[in-house]
């Protein structure tokens, strides 16, 4: 007999809903995670969309430690010496159903922690797990935690983006550097008033989330980051791992302080104090690069599973975790019922996720990874381009004002039309 009906390893998003999700169905669980508490080791920028939440805990905004609702989202083109930027809000991003709320991944993987706690779940704290026990058919039946064997009917791996289990779980090979990318984040304390009042806020309870690109990470492709928490902001760079290794010129932690040195962000975090400091690896690469989801005793969610995509105008993970992570325990719990955790047994969490928004997103947006690895002229070039065409409209000298056709024309040739015309048609067809 199995020490437990399953295993989870990793607290994170994905680990803990399935964690909760099996407890509440009365199976026993155990959860194994190498930090020393839920949320040590992630560095999420972070933005929760809630609707799976939601699904999960109806009752989360007045549980959860959420920290801004986002109201307000900024995309800015972002040359050394010029900042071009989008400001977007409306009220329908406020409602329940389709909001999102920055988070701090230490507090709120914590919360989740304990809510599959109170539902039964077991946790244990600072192991790592680097082999799987298999049994004579090769099915995954168990971990080695430290010196120990543990053993369950059905094993769930949600120990993240740079996962030591998921090729000796589904003979997944690990990604090429192209298709992961490095992030670093600082949380930066200050007043919430003052955060407020920079972000232009309507109140201390909502924020805004902010993108860069170009000088953000040098011309090389990724861009920066900032979330609005209750009294700090998060900052970060995310920087593709093969571009910044073969092209580009500066280190990682120093595209961060020069972004923080930026005209458009220094007055921002003006007189905040760094509070955190961490880094993470960030998979890119959406449905192209996702491991088999199943197999004999075994489940894959969350970021070990590639769930993540980055939109350029948009980067979600958090939500895919939650519905992956919901769907891994509620299919692991059938099975487990049926007396079954084969890799039939547990077909039911694909067809799950094939009949959720978790695989129809991933699969809808498959080409964006190609299109923004190769879309060059947006880290450097269409930053440039725009702050040459502002200075052209904004900028009085007293001098006699040409036509608006004989000053942007030039600008735009020089990048080129048919330039421009390939970005378009290629985004397009991404997207």
């Amino acid at each position: 007999m199995a020490d437990f009906d399953a295993i989870v390893v990793g607290s994170g998003c994905a680990g803990s809903v399935a964690a909760y999700e099996l407890a509440k169905a009365g199976k026993s669980v155990l959860v194994v995670e190498r930090g020393n508490y839920a949320g040590a080791k992630n560095m999420t920028g972070g933005r929760i969309y809630t609707h799976s939440l939601k699904k999960v805990f109806p009752d989360f905004e007045s549980e959860a430690p959420l920290e801004r609702k986002i109201t307000h989202e900024r995309i800015s083109l972002i040359s050394e010496d010029a900042n071009f930027t989008v400001d977007f809000s409306s009220e329908d991003m406020k409602p329940e159903e389709q909001c999102s709320y920055a988070v701090l991944r230490g507090p709120f993987d914590q919360w989740l922690a304990e809510k599959a706690e109170d539902a039964g779940a077991e946790y244990i704290y600072g192991i790592a797990i680097e082999k799987l026990v298999k049994d004579d058919s090769g099915k995954i039946c168990g971990v080695v935690a430290g010196e120990d064997e543990i053993t369950a009917d059905v094993v769930l791996l949600c120990d993240g983006v740079n996962s030591l289990l998921t090729e000796q779980a589904v003979g997944y090979k690990r990604p090429p550097a192209s298709a992961i990318a490095v992030g670093i984040k600082q949380t930066i304390e200050l007043p919430a008033s003052v955060i407020t009042d920079r972000v232009l806020a309507g109140n201390d309870d909502e924020g805004a989330a902010w993108l860069f690109s170009g000088y953000s990470t040098h011309g090389t492709f990724g861009g920066g980051f900032m979330y609005t928490n209750k009294e700090s902001i998060s900052l970060g760079v995310v920087a593709g791992i093969e571009a910044t290794m073969n092209h580009g010129k500066v280190p990682v932690y120093q595209m961060l302080e020069d972004l923080k040195a930026h005209p458009a962000v220094a007055p921002l975090i003006k007189g905040g104090k760094v509070v955190e400091h961490s880094g993470h690896m960030v998979p890119e690469g959406g449905i192209n690069i996702m491991p088999e989801l199943i197999g004999d005793g075994v489940l894959l969610a969350g970021e070990s599973a590639m769930m993540c995509v980055n939109l350029g105008y948009q980067v979600r993970g958090m939500d895919y975790a939650v519905a992956a992570g919901q769907f891994a325990g509620q299919a692991a719990a059938q099975a487990l019922d049926a007396g079954d955790t084969s890799k039939a047994g547990l077909q039911g969490y694909v067809d799950m996720l094939e009949n959720s928004f978790v695989l129809k997103d991933l699969k809808q947006y498959k080409n964006v990874p190609a299109f923004m690895e190769g879309f060059d002229r947006m880290f450097d070039g269409y930053p440039e381009m725009v702050r040459d065409m502002m200075n052209k409209m904004f900028i009085v000298d007293g001098t006699p004002v040409p036509p608006m056709k004989k000053s942007m024309l030039p600008i735009v040739k020089k990048m080129g039309f048919m330039n421009l015309f390939k970005d378009v048609r290629g985004a397009m067809k991404a997207l």
